[in-house]
């Protein structure tokens, strides 16, 4: 028993220090959601790069989250933790929130906050959630809520960014990015990153040293009705990531099926989507597994995907979190890609892969 409370005592002291650290920085730099008055060039600055906060205007109908992804070195422990806001359809219903999703248990927590308590940065991405910070290069945890323990500290570094000629930042919606009038847009802030920290949960201490990252966000009204998620940075192949995302995309009174997606390998990314023209078949005949082929000028991307434990998560509707959705972070994931000639040229498989498989997957074969 002693044990327990000196490591607690341990970890507040870790987690109030990176705090103070933080909190040091210039505040001018800073910007209070609600209080916040007109920055000037943040338009301009939030378009280019679209891992920034990008709800610096809204007031109702709107939601924004990070997904942090982070696990260990032996695999031993995976934590996802969702940083956003969510603003009710009339505007009424306004918080901050953090969830939280253990991938060994699936156990989830869902903690919120008042608005007051979200801050964002003006220059970066980074944000702050009470005594919470989140940025591309560190994570910091203090949850003492009820009898909830969540405290500490992880550092991200190498982080892989999507680019294109002469180094340019670029989007993975590519110009769909553009497009108004869409419910959710998309955006990855890391391909895959190390970690360095600890995150005391409850008695369990998770040590991320040496561990794998990866982040990414959503954010707009609500999130679709239909989609399948899959992603994993924890391949045999080192320095190895794969996302793709499939959903049915209301637009204009209509309707669509839109894919996007990117392969990190041998130093190289490779992005496809329904923008860049790539062909996409989805079999659903099976309940356990979700099978996926996708076709571009370059390669044949074969996904199977099964899902292990599942975690409950909440989701936007119209702003507010009142959905329920199912997430996996530890599914089973093999990926084979051949080259335009039929190669075979990787194939690796993963036991931590992250899985949602969410609304009427048959919905998603309807590709026009």
């Amino acid at each position: 028993m002693k044990e327990v409370i000196l490591f607690s005592f341990l970890f507040l002291l870790i987690g109030i220090s990176g705090l103070n650290t933080i909190w040091s920085q210039d505040t001018k730099t800073e910007a209070n959601f609600k209080a916040h008055k007109i920055i000037p060039g943040y338009g301009f600055k939030k378009m280019k790069n679209p891992e920034l906060f990008q709800g610096n205007k809204k007031r109702k109908r709107y939601f924004e989250g990070w997904y942090f992804k982070m696990v260990s070195h032996d695999q031993a422990s995976i934590l996802s933790v969702i940083p956003g806001i969510s603003l009710s359809q009339n505007g009424e219903m306004q918080h901050a929130f953090i969830q939280v999703i253990d991938g060994k248990t699936a156990e989830t927590f869902y903690y919120d906050y008042p608005i007051e308590k979200f801050s964002f940065s003006k220059q970066k991405f980074a944000i702050r959630i009470g005594k919470n910070y989140f940025s591309k290069d560190s994570l910091i945890l203090n949850i003492q809520q009820d009898s909830s323990l969540i405290v500490g500290k992880v550092y991200m570094s190498g982080q892989v960014n999507l680019f294109k000629k002469k180094n340019k930042k670029t989007a993975i919606m590519g110009w769909y990015r553009f497009v108004p009038f869409m419910e959710c847009y998309h955006g990855v802030v890391s391909l895959t990153h190390d970690l360095h920290g600890q995150i005391k949960k409850g008695n369990d201490i998770l040590s991320f040293n040496k561990g794998l990252g990866y982040i990414e966000k959503d954010w707009g009204k609500s999130m679709p009705s239909a989609w399948i998620w899959i992603q994993s940075n924890n391949f045999n192949a080192k320095k190895t990531s794969f996302m793709l995302s499939v959903a049915n995309v209301p637009w204009l009174g209509s309707s669509f099926t839109g894919f996007l997606g990117f392969f990190l390998h041998n130093n190289s990314v490779q992005r496809f989507g329904t923008y860049t023209h790539a062909r996409l078949k989805l079999d659903t005949s099976t309940n356990d597994t979700i099978k996926i082929t996708i076709s571009d000028k370059k390669f044949t991307y074969r996904i199977q995907a099964f899902r292990n434990q599942s975690g409950t998560l909440k989701a936007p509707l119209q702003g507010s979190m009142d959905r329920r959705i199912s997430e996996s972070i530890d599914a089973n994931l093999k990926l084979t890609v051949l080259d335009k000639k039929g190669i075979q040229i990787f194939q690796d498989s993963t036991s931590i892969a992250g899985l949602e498989t969410v609304g009427d997957l048959n919905v998603l074969s309807r590709i026009k």
